[in-house]
């Protein structure tokens, strides 16, 4: 006598990998945060897309903050146009932090353009 066999839905199982821990080598920045302080002049505040083109972000005033950023964030050059001709003149050189939040975005910039000179500290 044969045997029927029952016939079953097929079922799929996933198993989702979760990391449990984190470890990084000896310096290893790639978690860490940069430290830099908002004391760029106020003016106009322009900064570099990728096409090397001047983009205007709008009136700047320093907040005069120490900043705690990603290392991994993006920090275009730009210039603080102090005289309204557009243009980035002599000493109006700037590294430029865009914070971008639900409302907008909240531009800041530093005068320090060696950024290897930032403090960076581990998260």
């Amino acid at each position: 006598m044969v045997q029927k066999k029952e016939w079953a839905i097929p079922q799929t199982f996933v198993q989702q990998f979760a990391a449990n821990e984190y470890v990084a080598a000896c310096g290893d920045t790639e978690y860490g945060k940069y430290q830099f302080v908002c004391d760029a002049p106020a003016g106009t505040l322009y900064y570099y897309d990728r096409w090397n083109n001047a983009q205007r972000l709008g009136n700047y005033y320093p907040c005069e903050k120490t900043h705690e950023v990603s290392v991994s964030s993006e920090f275009p050059n730009g210039f603080v146009d102090r005289n309204g001709n557009r243009m980035e003149d002599e000493g109006e050189a700037v590294i430029v932090w865009i914070e971008r939040g639900w409302l907008g975005f909240d531009a800041h910039a530093t005068t320090n353009l060696n950024r290897d000179s930032w403090e960076v500290t581990k998260s």
